[in-house]
């Protein structure tokens, strides 16, 4: 490294940048369109099941579905709070 490489200003890559931005974007699309459509609407119902019972907020909830040749698994993520509400 010379002398004139420490001071020259490393600006980021915008195009590399960009492109990284759209694979992830390409990717989540990619798995949103291979879900079934009902699960949307299940998240929705197990959110207001478990709201019966303890107070959760929307994002507290995550529904995962992942396919491959062999198998399908949904996976659900609850979030609950430490104390329950009551």
């Amino acid at each position: 490294m010379s002398l004139l490489d420490y001071f020259k200003t490393t600006k980021p890559n915008s195009a590399k940048l960009a492109k990284e931005r759209l694979q992830i974007l390409v990717a989540h699309e990619r798995n949103v369109r291979n879900q079934p459509s009902y699960l949307p609407e299940l998240q929705q119902e197990l959110l207001k099941v478990i709201r019966k019972y303890i107070q959760i907020n929307q994002e507290d909830i995550s529904v995962n579905f992942e396919s491959d040749d062999n198998q399908e698994t949904l996976e659900l993520n609850i979030i609950l709070p430490e104390q329950p509400q009551t």
